[in-house]
């Protein structure tokens, strides 16, 4: 567990920060003038909570849903069913809360510099956030700005600067400062450190980590890189086609995963000890389609270890408060 969510821990026993219960989100795809509208479930029943200063790493193959999960927390997306609620307000159905809360959640992207307007200075992309959103003086915006760019490394000079100026990793760090002007309590980070190369990313996620501690920050990261998982995280969520196939603490889910495609995920993850062997579970054939998905569990096309039942039945999840999984095998 992060240092900030031992902190929380131990002193606040209110709501979850974030809740999410059995949410879905259906599109309705054209397939042309003659077709019917196709339904794709990109996100099938997804639930979980979050507590301030905890980190919930998301991951999966592209495809997932993790994305369309990423924009209902941000509120750019409404579920299409179940609930969401950030401090225990519910969000799900729209309102004039939910205008109020947009504030709380931010979101940082992969690409920093596709984030960026490469036409703004630095100091203008931060002090946006005050100017839209709040009744700020300039003079403090600007000050708050300058503030920002010291606290995640930058100097005070950078401000008048441009995007194609900097570095990756600097415009990461400026991307972070973005995302915290507005002093939110939850951070949804997008595949924040893949884009970087691997002696910056270490910089970056101590940075998080320090910011996490310093703001008391609720982290949401999503990632295909379980070696920055294990590092990072308190709980894991593991998607497979819009659905959970695994939950718990990272302590559990990385030293007894259950699931057979967790496993597959983590024997693809390199190890930096050469005389670490370990079984490599390569999966059959690729995700099947959303337009199309299998019946049963949605997993058991590729899944080594699927019987008969699997292709009948989907599993529900089971298990405990720390680990839970949606498997027929596993639960045997």
């Amino acid at each position: 567990m992060t240092m900030a969510a031992e902190m929380i821990r131990a002193t606040d026993t209110q709501v979850p920060l974030l809740e999410a219960r059995d949410l879905h989100r259906t599109y309705l795809v054209s397939r042309g003038m003659f077709g019917a509208a196709a339904e794709v479930k990109a996100v099938a029943g997804i639930s979980f909570e979050l507590n301030a200063g905890e980190t919930l790493a998301i991951v999966g193959e592209s495809g997932s849903g993790k994305s369309t999960l990423a924009r209902m927390l941000t509120l750019i997306e409404t579920p299409t069913d179940g609930h969401l609620r950030i401090d225990g307000v519910d969000v799900s159905t729209g309102g004039t809360h939910k205008k109020s809360l947009r504030s709380a959640v931010q979101m940082v992207f992969q690409n920093p510099y596709g984030s960026l307007n490469p036409r703004q200075t630095i100091g203008a992309a931060l002090e946006e956030p005050l100017l839209v959103n709040t009744s700020t003086p300039a003079d403090e915006r600007r000050a708050a700005a300058l503030a920002m760019l010291e606290r995640v490394g930058l100097r005070k000079e950078h401000a008048d600067r441009y995007p194609h100026m900097f570095s990756g990793g600097q415009r990461q760090r400026i991307a972070i400062a973005r995302a915290l002007m507005l002093r939110p309590k939850i951070l949804v980070l997008d595949e924040p450190v893949s884009a970087l190369d691997v002696s910056v990313r270490a910089q970056i996620l101590n940075l998080i980590a320090d910011l996490q501690t310093e703001f008391q920050l609720a982290y949401v990261f999503i990632s295909h890189d379980l070696s920055v998982v294990r590092h990072i995280a308190d709980r894991v969520l593991v998607m497979y086609l819009g659905r959970v196939a695994e939950y718990g603490s990272s302590e559990e889910v990385f030293s007894k995963p259950l699931h057979p495609y967790t496993r597959a995920l983590m024997s693809a993850t390199p190890v930096a000890n050469p005389r670490h062997v370990k079984e490599r579970i390569v999966l059959k054939g690729e995700m099947p389609s959303p337009f199309a998905p299998p019946s049963g569990c949605v997993f058991h096309p590729r899944c080594p270890v699927a019987f008969d039942l699997c292709s009948q039945r989907r599993p529900e999840m089971s298990g405990h408060a720390d680990h839970s999984v949606a498997c027929f095998a596993a639960e045997q």
